[in-house]
């Protein structure tokens, strides 16, 4: 490794673990005082206090992984032109895609980091966070699991299972409720097509209510609407925040490998797969344009780092508003999970190489 790469890179993880530990430290900051009282209410240890937020770390570093990359990217070149050194460089013959060279691949050595953190210490930390917020502060179990697309509920007297396309409405696909008797037989299964919660009253819709009425035989019964008073409330259905979060990589591509529900389940078992990865490879191809814009900016306004830094900061909005749209549309089906993870990337990254060559012409 050449001297000029090795004071680029010295500079390049010194801004970058500057600008983590700034973040880190704000976003605890931030959280801490949101959370605190939650944690006194309940007569939290401070060792319990201590231990969720220092195992949030891990999460918070992975929220901000694209961004840091950018940021640490504008902050090592724009000080080398700040101090005139790389005028001098270009001035020696060097060319900028040597001397942006070491930085790209700095980057690419943390994105490697990063997914490593995703596949071995993120699933441990979130799922310890989750219990301790869920459990410990909110009093809130889950009582069931999620697999391959759909969600299993052990309640009062029964035992749901369903597909809950959007967790923030009460509207449930392929809906099923089964009892038993004391020596496990099945007592009743009723199933629908939707199931939807409102007002203290479950209607099912399309469905089938089998009740037995000895050892071998069932009473069914098919309805087009019909209103039910099931023990449980939707409420009661609770699946921690992040949870996607708590499985690696490795187990995100199990899940879509082994889903068999229906393509919309499968579609967003694929998204968050591709996402989990994409959004973490973001970093590159936002350092890709930011590098160039930092060069259009010094030489169009000249104001160091005060402009170039916020025009970063707005160029990583507005790809990170368009890549969590487009997310968004693959999880609803409306565009295929692989062109809504990596499109972005595939634009931003094409135009920053253009930028880069026509700065070095």
């Amino acid at each position: 490794m050449i001297l000029l790469h090795r004071y680029i890179l010295a500079h390049f993880f010194r801004n970058l673990g500057l600008i983590l530990t700034s973040f880190i430290s704000i976003y605890l900051l931030i959280d801490f005082f949101e959370k605190i009282d939650d944690f006194v209410e309940k007569g939290k240890s401070f060792g319990l206090i201590a231990k969720f937020f220092l195992l949030n770390i891990p999460f918070i570093i992975d929220m901000m992984s694209p961004v840091c990359i950018l940021l640490a990217g504008v902050v090592t070149l724009g000080m080398l032109n700040h101090s005139n050194e790389l005028i001098a460089l270009k001035a020696c013959g060097v060319p900028l895609k040597k001397i942006t060279l070491p930085i790209i691949a700095a980057a690419l050595s943390c994105i490697v980091l990063f997914l490593a953190m995703a596949q071995t210490v993120l699933p441990t930390t979130v799922s310890a966070t989750n219990s301790i917020w869920n459990r410990e502060v909110k009093g809130r179990t889950s009582s069931g699991i999620y697999r391959s697309g759909r969600y299993y509920y052990r309640g009062q007297d029964g035992f749901y299972s369903f597909a809950r396309p959007d967790p923030q409405k009460n509207v449930f696909a392929n809906f099923s409720y089964t009892t038993w008797n004391e020596a496990y037989q099945t007592q009743t299964l009723i199933t629908s097509a939707t199931a939807v919660w409102n007002q203290d009253i479950w209607t099912l819709y399309d469905g089938q209510a089998q009740k037995a009425i000895g050892n071998e035989r069932f009473a069914a019964e098919v309805f087009r609407e019909r209103r039910f008073t099931f023990p449980e409330q939707p409420d009661a259905f609770f699946v921690p925040p992040y949870r996607s979060m708590e499985l690696s990589l490795t187990e995100l591509y199990q899940e879509t490998r082994h889903n068999r529900s229906d393509d919309e389940a499968r579609n967003k078992a694929w998204a968050e797969f591709y996402g989990r990865i994409s959004y973490t490879f973001l970093g590159l191809p936002l350092l890709l344009l930011g590098l160039p814009l930092l060069l259009l900016v010094y030489r169009k306004w000249g104001r160091d780092l005060s402009l170039a830094i916020p025009v970063s900061c707005g160029m990583a909005f507005i790809s990170w508003g368009l890549y969590t749209t487009l997310q968004s549309l693959a999880k609803a089906s409306y565009l295929a999970p692989l062109v809504a993870a990596f499109s972005v990337h595939l634009l931003v990254s094409c135009l920053g190489i253009f930028l880069l060559m026509r700065e070095d012409t």
